[in-house]
């Protein structure tokens, strides 16, 4: 039975972290999503956050994607006077996504669901071993 709650509690992390790169590439996705006109708020980063919760028939707690939040960190301002959404002075509100930051995010989120295939595929590797052994 040990076998099977642990390919349920990586499978849990598998898709918790499915979600989380998910919101990532969306981040990615609109690194550059200015508002449309003068004043208006560009793209807002959005920060995944987990939960965990305990599953009474696996009898363990299990990894979930939690709300996913809006980062409340400030806008960067560029220099555009020609777009349609600069303000009086020529600036344009830009998301407060960084590319740089949002990569990071993605490969250590990359490894974490490596780990967790791992975990899946160890396991039923062992499973069929000890199936292998009890016909033997």
């Amino acid at each position: 039975m040990d076998f099977i709650k642990s390919m349920f509690i990586a499978a849990s992390g598998l898709k918790a972290q499915t979600g989380r790169m998910r919101v990532i590439a969306e981040n990615i996705a609109n690194a550059d999503s200015t508002g449309q006109t003068p004043g208006e708020d560009p793209y807002r980063r959005k920060v995944p956050t987990f939960t965990n919760s305990f599953d009474s028939k696996v009898e363990a707690e299990l990894v979930k994607l939690g709300k996913v939040r809006e980062d409340q960190s400030e806008f960067k301002l560029r220099y555009e006077p020609d777009h349609p959404a600069a303000n009086d002075k020529g600036y344009v509100k830009m998301p407060n996504v960084s590319t740089l930051v949002e990569m990071a995010d993605m490969q250590e989120a990359t490894r974490s669901y490596e780990a967790n295939l791992n975990v899946v595929k160890s396991s039923r590797s062992m499973m069929q071993k000890t199936l292998d052994i009890l016909r033997g």
